[in-house]
């Protein structure tokens, strides 16, 4: 039996580690959606809001079966509402099995399925699991590497690789930009992101976040500085213009 198919028969013996999950309307995709936030990430960036998210050690061990009962739960609920199902984290693609027989058994289910990632490691998504993906919700933090090294710890190549494989797939994807002070919030940094999401032609909605502060309470049970504690959030008229350059180039941001 191929691994696709082990997979597909047997979700009981895929495990993973599910940190929380929650239901949400209109922020993790279209629709009311049941989110599942799963634990590890190998970025550090500085306004990250999921801080207990890092380690795979802050989730549950759980398998894709009992996910998806869970799932069950609240799936009359989710149809009626025109929603679906969205991974999360932390990154979801550290754990790339799980993710797939989740999606999979989303997907024959037919509810609708985001993933919800940075793609800094992409490469760990086989075609097999983004073929279970309706949506993918991909957050390009900053651009050019000193800056992006200096938000997230990581490197913005590979994120890039990834959306260029998007893009080659045709896969319908959603960006997120998060504008933060003294970071993305320079016009340089909002071309740059700006430019090469319409260069893809798969990108169908930008949304532009403001950084937020609500993971302050999170950081102190953490024992950990909040890098943030001091930045005031963008104001309303910086994000309005990171929306105008993203819409001067084509591109639909709310």
């Amino acid at each position: 039996m191929s691994a696709a198919l082990a997979l597909a028969a047997a979700p009981d013996t895929v495990s993973g580690a599910v940190h929380s999950w929650d239901v949400s309307t209109n922020v993790d995709g279209p629709g009311t959606r049941f989110v599942a936030f799963l634990a590890g990430c190998p970025l550090r960036c500085l306004y990250c809001h999921n801080p207990d998210t890092w380690s795979r050690r802050s989730g549950t061990p759980t398998t894709a079966e009992d996910l998806l009962a869970r799932i069950d739960r609240y799936r009359r609920f989710i149809d009626v509402a025109g929603g679906g199902v969205t991974l999360s984290g932390g990154e979801p693609l550290l754990q790339p099995a799980f993710v797939e027989a989740v999606l999979r058994g989303c997907r024959e289910r037919g509810l609708h399925t985001a993933l919800d990632t940075a793609g800094s490691v992409g490469h760990l998504a086989s075609d097999a699991l983004l073929d279970q993906v309706d949506l993918v919700l991909l957050d390009i933090k900053s651009w050019g590497s000193p800056s992006y090294a200096e938000l997230t710890g990581g490197r913005l190549a590979p994120t890039l690789a990834f959306a260029r494989r998007l893009a080659a797939r045709g896969q319908r994807t959603w960006l997120r930009f998060v504008v933060v002070p003294g970071h993305t919030d320079r016009d340089d940094v909002v071309e740059g992101v700006a430019g090469f999401a319409a260069s893809l032609g798969c990108v169908e909605r930008v949304d532009v976040l403001p950084m937020h502060r609500l993971a302050t309470a999170k950081y102190e049970a953490l024992g950990l500085d909040d890098p943030m504690a001091d930045v005031e959030p963008p104001s309303p008229e910086t994000v309005a213009h990171v929306r105008e350059i993203f819409t001067s180039h084509g591109l639909h941001a709310v």
